[in-house]
């Protein structure tokens, strides 16, 4: 298949693209992937390649496999004209993107080129999921609500408004309403690609060892 511009591609392709990207950051062969995300070979080998349409299902577990989210994924298969240089990009508070992310469900507030992800995360939920871990540095700030954060060995902290948290690389991390009552968080991620990979190992990765971490 002849390889199209980013501004010409088909939202499939984008999306194939960035999860193809995605996959190699991670150091994991289309194998690896596919069974860390309960996919077939060769269904995860089309969906690179822009020729298939995943469920939400599969985006969520190859999400979860890649360390990222369904919203971040979302938001790779938006057009960017590749204009812009360095004017200001506006996103309004009715704009950006908006899908599943962890518990919850965020709003991209950016679009087009960037070196980070600013996201606004809302969530009520009184439980936490699994651990996640990438190799992007992350900075989460309590806008409203009260939290819970786990941060895997550093133990769990409750934070309220203004309260913030600066996960490094490789950090375990994961967070829950601290009353059950609805919370909304700002959390700006290093945009992958940006940041010098830690060398976990595969099968670390793979196997679940690195202390309920979700690569998977």
């Amino acid at each position: 298949m002849t390889e199209l511009g980013i501004a010409d591609a088909t939202p499939e392709q984008r999306l194939g693209r960035h999860l193809r990207a995605l996959r190699r950051s991670r150091g994991l062969t289309l194998k690896q992937l596919a069974e860390t995300a309960s996919l077939s070979h060769p269904f995860l080998s089309q969906l690179e390649r822009g020729l298939a349409q995943p469920s939400m299902a599969s985006l969520e577990r190859l999400a979860r496999a890649l360390g990222t989210s369904r919203v971040e994924l979302f938001a790779s298969a938006e057009r960017h004209d590749g204009a812009g240089g360095s004017a200001p990009t506006i996103v309004r508070a009715d704009e950006g993107v908006i899908g599943p992310y962890a518990e919850g469900t965020a709003r991209m507030l950016t679009e087009g080129p960037r070196r980070f992800e600013p996201i606004e995360f809302r969530g009520s939920n009184p439980t936490a999921s699994d651990h996640f871990v990438h190799d992007e540095d992350e900075f989460i700030t309590v806008i409203e609500g009260s939290v819970v954060v786990g941060l895997g060995v550093h133990g769990e902290w409750t934070l309220g408004p203004g309260d913030s948290v600066y996960c490094r690389s490789g950090t375990l991390h994961r967070w829950r309403s601290a009353d059950g009552e609805p919370y909304r968080l700002i959390i700006i991620k290093e945009l992958f690609g940006t940041h010098t990979a830690t060398a976990y190992p595969k099968d670390a990765r793979l196997s679940g060892q690195l202390a309920e971490g979700s690569w998977a």
